[in-house]
């Protein structure tokens, strides 16, 4: 076969790909879950089976302990969760109404005889969220829940997923010896070692970011509630849940619990220090110890890029692309990478001194 055939082909496979994917990405959210829980969940699997308990009864166990702990978690955060929620929405008019008292206390000692226009331009924006919010979110709650794809979801997380999960567990191995088996034998080699870069690169993710944000996510929880910050449950699981987008999560995180923690206790300085110090903390402990311990560099993603997969993918594919956005544009960075080493290796690059065949080595970084 000749290569301009070869790459139509794959071209017009990675089309129909997409173009699946966009047509069913209302119903492909249970199968995402369970394929990226499935990846998270094999290590653990082969460990068990390491030790002489079946394969099929490992998947038994890990899905059912899973299942008990997202259970409990459900049981015991859930109504929480809930409650902060239902108090955020109907407090946050008055509570963005004190934090402009605040920031006209400060901008008009700071901009002295400046202030006036400002402070008009705040209370008309004051007087529109005040307006506006509450109907506002309610619409969009309402409108969320009344898609029917929103409920179907919803029931196929908690029933399908599951099950998909430990099929999965099952034949994880088969299956990927089965897509061995169909590569292009002439391309074979090189193809295997693209998808051990792309492995390392998802795994730092999936594996690595993941537990990464749970720990965040219980420790931000933990640090706000033990200031006293409302919502703090709220606020720290959320941050924690962000930590996947790097600094621009946790950023997001510091604004509003600082917000919140201006609001309730100005103009106590030393709750402030408090949640200020917790979200520094973290950070401090995401940077020294948690990211080079599980991630290190093996995304060899910029943050730039990472925030700007996330929008794409979302956008274009809603939740399902949200959640598979960072390890996909992980994926995409190793071949973009091994396309760049062969245009540098190639004589459209170097002309007659081109030196064909030369094969780029693992991890290479143009």
């Amino acid at each position: 076969m000749r290569v301009e055939k070869q790459l139509w082909f794959w071209l017009t496979a990675l089309l129909l790909f997409i173009g699946a994917i966009a047509l069913l990405k209302d119903i492909l959210l249970p199968f995402v879950a369970a394929i990226v829980m499935a990846y998270f969940l094999s290590p653990i699997a082969d460990r068990l089976q390491a030790l002489g308990i079946n394969r099929g009864l490992s998947a038994v166990l890990i899905v059912g302990v899973v299942g008990v702990l997202i259970a409990l978690a459900l049981v015991l955060l859930a109504p929480i969760l809930a409650d902060q929620v239902r108090q955020l929405v109907t407090a946050l008019p008055g509570e963005m109404q004190r934090l402009r008292l605040f920031l006209d206390e400060v901008a008009r000692t700071w901009l002295g005889a400046g202030f006036p226009p400002v402070q008009e331009a705040m209370d008309r924006l004051s007087a529109e969220v005040t307006q506006n919010w509450t109907g506002f979110a309610g619409t969009v709650m309402t409108s969320i829940w009344n898609r029917g794809a929103a409920l179907v979801n919803f029931v196929s997380l908690l029933l399908i997923t599951p099950v998909v999960v430990f099929y999965l567990l099952i034949d994880w191995h088969p299956m990927l010896a089965r897509i061995d088996s169909a590569l292009p034998r002439d391309h074979a080699p090189t193809i295997r070692r693209l998808a051990g870069e792309i492995n390392d690169a998802m795994a730092a993710f999936i594996r690595g970011q993941g537990a990464i944000c749970l720990m965040l996510g219980l420790f931000y929880a933990v640090g706000l509630t033990w200031a006293g910050l409302n919502y703090g449950l709220l606020i720290g699981l959320t941050t924690g849940l962000l930590a996947f987008i790097p600094i621009v999560g946790w950023m997001l995180g510091l604004i509003c619990a600082a917000s919140i923690a201006i609001v309730q206790f100005w103009p106590e300085l030393a709750p402030l220090a408090k949640v200020v110090g917790v979200l520094v903390a973290g950070l401090a402990i995401d940077a020294a110890f948690l990211s080079p311990r599980f991630v290190g560099g093996k995304i060899g993603l910029h943050p730039v890029w990472l925030i700007f997969a996330l929008f794409v993918f979302s956008y274009l594919f809603g939740l399902v692309g949200a959640l598979v956005a960072v390890p996909l544009a992980a994926a995409i960075g190793v071949l973009v990478r091994f396309a760049v080493h062969v245009y540098l290796h190639s004589s459209v690059y170097q002309g007659a001194a081109a030196t064909p065949g030369e094969a780029p080595p693992r991890g290479d970084t143009p």
